[in-house]
Formats: structure tokens, C-alpha cells, sequence
């Protein structure tokens, strides 16, 4: 409990009296200190909320680091979320009830509006709850389980391993309720399409192959589980008699919680299959599925643009595109039009590494070297620097997946894990070397990495703004750092410049698909179509990439969203600032805040040239 602090807001609204005597402090000066007093008052009970949601999700207590509630697994039915709900409705109702807001600070005022923000979109998501795809290929929970347990879960003490063998347990709990959800959901008649059914089967599959589940080879996480154990013993922490000990609890865990509830995953999506379509539709297609759209795009996009907007814009966009790309195909001197420029780039040996695992091993090693080349010029672009490391990996077999979309996972704010830059490498003849630097830049510096790291290791604001994250502005961000990359140097071959263009059209065309297959009725066939059309991006990886945009609707529309918006912001600022504007100060601005919607972002920058402007 924090109550000297608040008893110390209290005696300094008290000294604001005029006392006999002496003179009155002035009416600016009062309400300087009134705004002062009232942003602690907020700014503690802001953290005081965080530390309750965080009760919430276990998970998200070990992914920021902590190893409070170590062995426990979040509550993923539709009774937790009520619950996390109902918990969100009474913080609103208290904060306004218990804060002035006209005598907040700006910044406290967006934390303010940040908060509010969070309800409203969780209440306009209730009626869409069996809208919902549960379970599907890309990224799902069923993936993400076994992840969090090999990469994330450290075990560093005997309690750390036991709380591993219980969280074991615990994933077969959370996979229930996610199935139940998706049983719930199929009988009001939303089910993804048959080739998501097949992915969750394929993965969970995958994830109880091999020992300790049969005699095949150790399993991913079996392999895990033993390299954690070895650890222990290597670093005195128990013997070697205890370790064993351990080891044959976490099979039991294994083979008896964790195996069987992956096994009824697959045993009711194998029954249901034949209850989906073979050929894919748009949700929009789907119950109330316009709406659900409708609000998809508002959550993701954070902007209230229409579906019809959105496409329009996408088009635009492409067509601009395309015009930059026809400049590079002339200045490599290619003889053809552009349709066979994009079959020369998915097709010619030169711009792939071998297919194989030397290969995958050179496509990471060129990732690192284009992120650490860059990585050097931050300081004329940023006031704020990341303190957090960044590792860039292969992704793990049982989740890798063919043309499958790069990723990155944060790190921890106090740097105990590094932030990872993932590759899916399967297919190497779907990851061409123009696009290599791009992505990077995009996933590690100055993109994701740099936005995330920051955001975590910022003080001076609310504990929950350094945690909380928005798809626009993220992902506009990773979008935005493609093009700055260009400014600090990157891309001096023309054929990465190509790649860089391939990447933005890529975000671009994905506002013309998504749009086409969730509101316009588009196949998935002419989405590719479309896609291959418009993109140098071999067909491995487009029809990857469709997929996911079928499963996760509106997800794909926020990273052109944002960084337009981004652009925006920053030709404002030129513009009105003239001379006196600083990209690292502008940088700092957008990421010195945290995550935020696009609409109070707009209000930070705003705030920010009317007092660089009158200064």
C-alpha cells in the first residue's frame, strides 16, 4: 500500500492556501502544482492497476521478466475473460470518479485516454466473442505453448524447475478452454477454413512427436526439459540423483497433462474437418461477419477508415509503387516488362541461399550483418537508444513453417532475455536475398526491436504505457523504419532497394486482399492472383501470407495504416517547424511516449510542436 505518498499529494494542496502574510503564489504557478499533484496522484494508481491486471496473465508476468505466479498458466474461457472485463469496467468507473482530468498533466491526460481507449474497444469486441477463430495455423496457441516454455520459462533455481513441470500441466488446462471456446464457437457457425484445421493438426502433431511421447528422437520440448535439468546440475544448483528425480516428473506432466490434451486437440478437429470449407471464404462471409469486419478494422487499424476507404487507398498505393519499382528495373538495365522483372527475381539462382541448413545458416549471418551496420548510425536519428540486446534466430522445427512471415518476440525490460528477430527458414527458395535487409531492419533495428525496447525501458511514465501495444503504431513503426533504413544508408545495392520496395508494396497489396477477401468477397485464389500480380514475393510465400490474412482479419491493414500516419506526423513537423526540425527529436517523440492509437499519438505530436513552435 502506497499511503504516504498520497498522504504527502494531500499536504501539498493544502500549502497552495495563501497563508497570512505571505504572498499568494500565482494563479499560473497553482495550476502548475494543482497538474503536478493530480498526474502523481493518477501515475501512482495507474501502477497500482498494472500490478492487478499483470495478476491476470501469468504469462505476461514471465514474458516482461518476473517469475511471480511462476507456475501458473493463464485462464483462457470465456468466464476469465468476463471476469478480466468486469475488472476493467470497475478501473474506469474509479478513475473517473477519483481524477480530474482538466487538472492532469498532457502526458497524464493521454495515459488517461489511453486507459479509457482500452475499454471501449473491449466492449465493442463483446458481441463478436464466437466471431472469433480459436485455433489456426499461424501463430496459434497451440504453437505458442511450447514456445513459451522452451524459450521464455528460465530455470534457475529448483523452484523455477518445478514451477516448469507444473506450468506443463497447466498448458493442458489452457488448451481445454481454448477448445471448448472453439467448439462453442463452431455451433454458432464460425470455424476457419479447412486448411487452419489442418495447420493445428499438422503443429500439435508435431509437438508430441518424439520422446518422451514415443520412441522417436526427444521432442523439442523433451530436449528443453533435459537442458534445463543439465543445467541445474552443471551450475551445483541439485544433483545429479534430484535431477533425475525431476526429470521423471516432468514426463509424467508430459505424457500424462500435457500429450493428451494436444491429442484431443487433434481428435476434434480431425472430426470436424469435414465441416469446413475446402474453399476458403472471408469472415465476412461468415454470421454477423460484416460487423465483425467492421470492427476488426477499427481495432487494428485504430482509425475509424471504412473497408471501401481502406481498398481504395491500398490501390493508390500499389499503383505508386509500381512506378518506383518500374525506376529500379530500368536502372539494372532488365530487358522486359515488369510482370517478368518480378519472374526473374522469384526465379534467378542468384538472389537465393542454398536450400538447405548452411544456407539458412548464411541467411542469418547476413541478417546480423546488415542489423549491425545500421546499428552504428542510430545515434544521428535518435536521442533515445535501446539498452536491450537483440538475437536473431531461426525458428523452431516443430513451428517453422514454409514461406511463413518473420517475427519478432521482445525481450524483457531489464534485459535478462534479449529481443529475438525469428526467420522461418524451411524453404529457402521462399526467402529471396533482396528482401533479406529489409526485413531485418524491419524486425530488429531500427524496427521492432528499437520501438519495443525503448518503450519497455521507459521511466517517468505509467509502468502499463511501457507494456501496452497497439498493431498500427507497432507495426507502422516497422513499416516507417524500412523507408528511414534508406536514409541511413541502407539498401546501396539496387536490387535491396527493390526489396525494399517489394516490402512496402507487400503492406500495401495487403490492404487491397484483405479488404477483397473480408468485404468484397474475394477468393483466395484471386487474392493470390492479385498478390503475385503486384510482387516480385514467390507464390510459397504470397499464399502463406493470404492465409494468414484469412484467419486474422484486419490484422494485415495496420502496418500501411500507421505508417502513413507516421509520414504525416513527420511532414507536419517539417512543415511547421521549418529549419528548426529534428529528426531525433520527432523520433524521440513517437517513441518516447510508448504504444499508443493513432488518434493520441496525433494529440502527442501536436502537443509537441505547440510547445516547440511557441518555445
Amino acid at each position: 500500500m502506497q499511503i504516504r505518498p498520497l498522504f504527502l499529494h494531500a499536504a501539498l494542496a493544502t500549502c497552495l492556501v495563501a497563508l497570512p502574510g505571505v504572498p499568494a503564489i500565482a494563479a499560473g504557478e497553482q495550476a502548475a502544482v494543482a497538474a503536478a499533484t493530480e498526474t502523481d496522484r493518477i501515475n501512482i494508481w495507474f501502477d497500482e492497476k498494472y500490478e492487478e491486471e499483470l495478476k491476470f496473465s501469468p504469462i505476461e508476468q514471465t514474458m516482461i521478466g518476473r517469475k511471480t505466479d511462476y507456475g501458473l498458466i493463464d485462464d483462457y474461457s470465456d468466464a476469465g475473460a468476463d471476469k478480466k472485463l468486469a475488472w476493467l469496467r470497475t478501473t474506469v468507473a474509479e478513475m473517473q470518479r477519483g481524477f480530474d482530468y482538466e487538472k492532469l498533466t498532457q502526458d497524464a491526460k493521454i495515459s488517461y485516454d489511453i486507459w479509457l481507449y482500452n475499454l471501449e474497444q473491449a466492449e465493442a469486441g463483446l458481441p463478436f466473442r464466437t466471431n472469433r477463430y480459436v485455433l489456426h495455423q499461424h501463430n496459434g496457441r497451440q504453437s505458442f505453448f511450447p514456445t513459451f516454455m522452451i524459450n521464455t520459462h528460465k530455470v534457475e533455481t529448483e523452484s523455477d524447475m518445478l514451477a516448469y513441470i507444473q506450468r506443463l500441466s497447466g498448458v493442458a488446462t489452457a488448451l481445454d478452454q481454448l477448445l471448448a471456446r472453439a467448439k462453442t464457437n463452431a455451433a454458432a457457425g464460425t470455424r476457419p477454413p479447412r486448411f487452419a484445421y489442418e495447420g493445428v493438426i499438422d503443429q500439435s502433431r508435431k509437438i508430441i512427436s518424439g520422446a518422451p511421447f514415443d520412441d522417436g528422437a526427444p521432442s523439442a520440448i523433451w530436449s528443453a526439459t533435459k537442458e534445463k535439468l543439465q543445467g541445474l546440475v552443471d551450475s551445483d544448483v541439485i544433483d545429479q540423483q534430484r535431477a533425475d528425480v525431476l526429470r521423471e516428473e516432468a514426463r509424467t506432466a508430459l505424457t500424462g497433462a500435457f500429450a493428451p490434451a494436444y491429442q484431443r486437440i487433434i481428435a476434434w478437429y480431425e472430426a470436424d474437418l469435414p465441416n469446413t470449407d475446402a474453399v476458403p471464404k472471408g469472415v465476412g462471409a461468415l454470421p454477423n461477419g460484416k460487423a465483425f469486419y467492421n470492427y476488426r478494422l477499427a481495432n487494428q487499424t485504430t482509425t475509424k477508415l471504412t473497408a471501401d476507404e481502406i481498398h481504395a487507398l491500398g490501390l493508390s498505393e500499389v499503383a505508386r509503387l509500381r512506378s518506383a519499382m518500374e525506376a529500379i528495373k530500368d536502372q539494372v538495365g532488365f530487358d522486359g516488362d515488369l510482370k517478368a522483372f518480378f519472374k526473374f527475381i522469384r526465379e534467378d539462382d542468384r538472389f537465393y541461399f542454398s536450400d538447405d541448413d548452411a544456407g539458412a545458416d548464411d541467411y542469418i549471418a547476413a541478417a546480423k550483418g546488415h542489423i549491425e551496420a545500421l546499428k552504428k548510425k542510430l545515434p544521428d536519428y535518435f536521442g533515445i537508444l535501446p539498452k536491450a540486446d537483440l538475437e536473431v534466430r531461426r525458428v523452431e522445427a516443430f513451428r517453422e513453417r514454409d514461406g511463413a512471415a518473420q517475427h519478432y518476440r521482445s525481450g524483457t525490460p531489464d534485459g535478462s532475455r534479449p529481443g529475438i528477430y525469428y526467420a522461418h527458414l524451411s524453404d529457402m527458395r521462399a526467402m529471396p536475398t533482396p528482401t533479406l535487409e529489409v526485413i531485418a531492419y524491419h524486425e530488429g533495428l531500427p524496427g521492432h526491436h528499437m520501438q519495443i525496447s525503448i518503450a519497455q525501458e521507459l521511466t517517468g511514465i505509467p509502468v502499463f504505457r511501457t507494456q501496452i501495444g497497439y498493431t498500427a503504431y507497432s507495426e507502422g513503426w516497422g513499416l516507417y523504419a524500412e523507408t528511414l533504413a534508406k536514409e541511413m544508408g541502407g539498401y546501396e545495392d539496387p536490387y535491396s532497394e527493390f526489396g525494399r520496395l517489394t516490402s512496402e508494396i507487400w503492406r500495401a497489396i495487403r490492404l487491397v486482399v484483405d479488404t477483397g477477401l473480408h468485404a468484397k468477397g474475394w477468393s483466395e485464389e484471386q487474392a493470390v492472383a492479385y498478390f503475385l500480380e503486384n510482387s516480385s514475393i514467390p507464390e510459397a510465400a504470397v499464399r502463406s501470407e493470404v492465409r494468414r490474412y484469412l484467419v486474422n482479419p484486419g490484422q494485415a491493414t495496420s502496418y500501411k495504416i500507421g505508417m502513413i500516419k507516421i509520414l504525416e506526423l513527420r511532414e507536419r513537423a517539417k512543415q511547421r517547424l521549418g529549419d528548426r526540425f529534428d529528426i531525433r527529436a520527432f523520433h524521440d517523440v513517437i517513441l518516447g511516449g510508448g504504444a499508443l492509437p493513432l488518434g493520441i499519438l496525433e494529440q502527442r505530436v501536436n502537443q509537441w510542436l505547440d510547445e516547440t513552435a511557441g518555445s
